[in-house]
């Protein structure tokens, strides 16, 4: 059955059609071949929709040669596709990540062919989706053409991660190496922001960090800590020294105990080693991590999500610069709402106190015209940057006000005071 499919990357795209919807897998599980043949074929296609949600890599079918032939239609934005979507030549749809599967699945964002990259099949024929099981599975399980990568680099990792050779039309063979995130680069800053954090973390916690520099600097205070575990939309390199220590066990979690629980991974090489047949690690599809209602299964859940502005009043925004959209809404409200139905959870908002060299405060007057607010400021509970942690839950907006000033950088907080008692908050 698997050596009837296995075609080359340009038979699998003669499929495609102009005016048709793809998915193209997300995370490290792009299928980058079977993505330049189609690119090869541009000039044949018009109005083919490319369906997103983060991935990493090139995206030639983005590029502004191709407008006529390609548009995105991007559920999260990353440095690929923000020009695109920028420039008005893709597409942004606010979406919570826990709900994207079930657009899929119910037809209100019909698919016609999922472009997805696996591992090859075990003895029982089944692939793992391997680093991306989020979003993607559920767009195979939907798809009425499923096209495959079958990546001989790709991880075989477990949870409910896995296709069967038979749900697959297409098999195109690669063996390359995943893509990787860049490690380090946390400064001073960040360090301070992981060290605030750390403070509200307690033994037997169950943490959702995702990646980055807070993340990271999140992780590297917390070693002192016994039987944390890991509930996330996803993870990256900093839990594997934890879970070698004995730090990270997940014995202490409600729900799934003993397992990292995640819908997909990013890193270095080393990262793709760790979580192949893993048996601590286990992803499923975004509908399950993301659901608040799950995550509030787990008992002293802390949520950890960045913004790039929050107002005095405590409204987050996370997904635009003023009007123009940079990333998405994610995960962020989800893990907040989880959070905070959680026994004993902390729902937190983390940003450095500056932009720009520390000449824009990112605890601002109001926010930005256009700018979309993610997080309201009913679902905010801790908002924390370099210079401490605000809390906001219960608190009226004087109350916030003066907390939120107070974790401000220096040098803006008689202005952001001047403006609150213009305006009688204070």
């Amino acid at each position: 059955m698997y050596r009837n499919k296995v075609v080359s990357a340009q038979d699998a795209v003669k499929i495609i059609e102009s005016n048709q919807r793809l998915y193209l897998g997300g995370g490290a599980g792009v299928p980058h071949r079977v993505l330049a043949a189609i690119v090869e074929r541009a000039s044949e296609l018009r109005n083919v929709e490319f369906v997103t949600v983060l991935f990493f890599g090139d995206a030639p079918h983005l590029k502004p040669e191709y407008a006529q032939n390609f548009r995105l239609r991007g559920l999260f934005i990353g440095d690929n596709a923000r020009p695109a979507v920028q420039s008005g030549r893709g597409d942004f749809v606010p979406v919570f990540l826990s709900e994207i599967p079930d657009m899929f699945r119910n037809n209100t964002l019909p698919l016609d062919v999922a472009m997805i990259q696996v591992s090859p099949p075990d003895e029982h024929g089944f692939c793992s989706f391997g680093c991306e099981v989020g979003c993607t599975k559920p767009a195979a399980q939907a798809a009425k053409i499923v096209i495959a990568e079958v990546n001989r680099q790709m991880p075989r990792v477990l949870g409910d991660s896995f296709i069967h050779v038979s749900k697959l039309d297409y098999i195109v063979e690669v063996d390359h190496p995943l893509p990787e995130a860049p490690q380090g680069g946390g400064t001073e800053t960040h360090r301070q922001i992981g060290k605030n954090i750390a403070d509200l973390i307690s033994d037997g916690d169950t943490l959702q960090l995702g990646i980055g520099s807070i993340p990271d600097a999140v992780l590297a205070q917390v070693g002192d800590r016994q039987d944390l575990g890991i509930h996330s939309e996803l993870f990256s390199d900093g839990v594997i020294d934890l879970v070698n220590r004995g730090v990270i066990t997940n014995d202490r979690k409600t729900l799934h105990p003993g397992k990292i629980v995640a819908g997909f991974l990013f890193g270095s090489q080393r990262l793709y080693q760790f979580a192949n047949d893993n048996p601590i690690i286990e992803l499923h599809p975004s509908d399950y991590v993301n659901d608040p209602y799950i995550i509030a299964q787990n008992d002293n859940m802390i949520a950890v999500n960045s913004a790039i502005e929050v107002d005095l009043t405590g409204q987050v925004c996370a997904d635009s610069i003023g009007p123009a959209i940079y990333s998405g809404i994610g995960g962020q409200v989800d893990f907040v709402r989880g959070a905070a139905r959680s026994r004993g959870g902390k729902p937190i908002i983390a940003l450095p106190a500056t932009a720009k060299d520390g000449k824009m405060s990112r605890i601002v007057t109001h926010l930005k015209p256009g700018a979309g607010v993610v997080t309201s400021r009913g679902d905010v509970h801790y908002v924390v940057t370099e210079y401490g942690v605000a809390s906001l839950h219960g608190k009226s907006i004087r109350e916030r006000v003066c907390a939120l000033i107070a974790i401000a950088a220096p040098q803006f907080r008689e202005e952001l005071e001047r403006y609150a008692k213009q305006n009688n908050y204070i």
